[in-house]
């Protein structure tokens, strides 16, 4: 019954990794094969995310922290998307900040402030 139960377990982690791979694949090839758009856009929020990650590596305990940080824009359409993007990016933004928004697909390419007179 054990060894019954392990393999299935050991399927299905293996299993959850190649979708994950595949999932990942897709939206690098869907962003890839998307324009690149530049739109005049409003920063309407801010998120950040942080995971955290236990390890034990031969009796020896540490723990890793993982922030993914985004950015909700609203384009002169109404519509908003909310893009992943590093720290220091998302760092330098603010929210009501606008400008010109550039991206491809998912993906976040740049954000350039138009400077208010």
């Amino acid at each position: 019954m054990f060894e019954i139960i392990f393999v299935l377990v050991f399927f299905l982690v293996i299993g959850m990794f190649i979708a994950t791979a595949v999932r990942g694949i897709a939206e690098w090839t869907s962003n890839n094969n998307s324009p690149r758009l530049t739109t005049p856009a409003e920063i309407v929020s801010k998120r950040a995310h942080t995971s955290r990650h236990y390890h034990n590596h031969n009796g020896h305990h540490h723990t890793t922290h993982t922030t993914t940080y985004y950015v909700t824009f609203q384009v002169e359409s109404g519509d908003r998307m909310e893009l992943k993007m590093t720290g220091r990016e998302y760092g330098m933004l603010a929210e009501g900040d606008t400008g010109m928004l550039s991206f491809q697909g998912t993906r976040y390419l740049g954000f350039e402030r138009v400077k208010s007179s």
